[in-house]
């Protein structure tokens, strides 16, 4: 990829922050009184069944790259299905989410090596031969089926794999990482499949913002660290796309020459023909449509915002495609926009702009990446409620 000059470079970090992905890991838990644990040898795959919980989770799989905003959406996620999320509390580091209703595992947890077994090995974390696939797909069924199991931790902070972790089922289990559609055995048992597709553009401004400004790292170091990663990033991680059920792809704008990165053109691609979500679609089902809004009614300054939505071709799918390029000003002015979209999966009027107010200080709440995760969240319960029978209370919604 080409890099622009180092003046605008600074100028993007600048402005990063306005759409960057959350806080790493290591800020949330640095905090954490650090506990002597158990290594585990990184040729350990072994898992120890507990007894039946009962609850059949409901499986979604996320893939991304690191740094491309999961932790920002798992939070919009499980806010939806109600009770606060926090991190499993296990005395020491996890990187396990969980919720009253949902437990989000983070698949860096099935490394198969450390950080210096990477290096001694010279492989990436993103190879598809660094990982734990026959544990992984072991474990995702038992999960599936109701059963607790023991997985491994990849500690972020020390680089090492901890000692295992008890998973206790919860309704909507969702892995998250890098793989979860890669191998076969583990994408099939997926109830839904979710891919955050950033472009190299935007992801080098957000690893600007993470990695110089919060970690101290050097411009020359973070390109280094984009191109020794895209080739197993090319190979092993964004074919997956082709898999997924839902993309939300983040673009540079195309509303003004933005060499400063202020402003996102975020697309909702879903596959037609689903069988659990029925597809988003802007006034007109079927229909190609352009929309500029109405500026009386939804404020927004120069450059303005812009919707699209059509059917394309999308990696050999035909697909339904919602776009939103530009920011909002006035997020309570969002009622004006849901009230051009049908099928978003809210179980009353307003409820999607009520979510994005509740989240208005998360990153991404006012352009498309906040939006569009809000919807994607919907349809997660939507497919929920239709695959298991089950009714989420939208009163309980965090």
């Amino acid at each position: 990829m080409g890099y622009v000059r180092l003046a605008v470079l600074a100028a993007v970090a600048a402005h990063a922050s306005a759409y960057s992905a959350v806080a790493p890991r290591s800020a949330m838990r640095r905090s954490r009184v650090a506990t002597p644990v158990q290594r585990v040898p990184q040729t350990a795959c072994t898992v120890l069944m507990a007894t039946k919980t009962g609850v059949k989770a409901f499986v979604v799989g996320v893939a991304a790259d690191s740094g491309c905003g999961k932790s920002t959406f798992m939070r919009r996620l499980t806010n939806i299905f109600g009770g606060k999320s926090a991190l499993l509390d296990i005395g020491r580091e996890t990187n396990t989410l969980v919720s009253d209703k949902t437990t989000v595992i983070c698949l860096d947890d099935y490394h198969l090596y450390d950080r210096k077994g990477r290096s001694a090995n010279k492989i990436t974390a993103l190879h598809k031969d660094c990982q734990k696939w026959d544990l992984m797909a072991e474990q995702v069924a038992a999960i599936k089926a109701g059963n607790s199991v023991m997985k491994p931790i990849y500690n972020h902070i020390t680089g090492e794999l901890d000692a295992p972790e008890e998973i206790v089922p919860t309704d909507i289990v969702i892995f998250e990482g890098l793989h979860p559609m890669l191998d076969d055995k583990v994408r099939s048992m997926l109830d839904l499949s979710i891919y955050l597709d950033i472009s190299d553009e935007v992801k080098f401004a957000w690893k600007i913002q993470r990695d110089m400004q919060e970690r101290g790292h050097s411009l020359e170091s973070i390109k280094a660290s984009i191109e020794g990663r895209k080739p197993d990033f090319d190979a092993f991680v964004a074919p997956q796309r082709a898999n997924a059920d839902i993309v939300i792809e983040v673009l540079p704008t195309q509303l003004v020459n933005d060499a400063e990165g202020k402003f996102l053109r975020v697309r909702f691609i879903q596959k037609a023909g689903l069988d659990l979500i029925k597809a988003p679609f802007l006034f007109d089902e079927g229909s190609t449509i352009e929309w500029t809004p109405c500026g009386k009614k939804l404020t927004c300054a120069y450059p303005g915002i812009k919707f699209r939505y059509g059917t394309e071709m999308y990696m050999g799918s035909e697909v339904t495609v919602l776009e939103m390029d530009g920011r909002f000003d006035k997020l309570d002015e969002l009622i004006y926009v849901e009230s051009a979209l049908t099928n978003t999966g809210a179980k009353f009027y307003g409820e999607l702009t009520q979510q994005i107010l509740k989240n208005k200080d998360a990153v991404g709440s006012d352009n498309g990446t906040g939006f569009f995760q809000t919807l994607c969240s919907f349809k997660i319960r939507e497919a929920y409620e239709k695959a298991t029978g089950k009714t989420v209370d939208a009163s309980a919604a965090a």
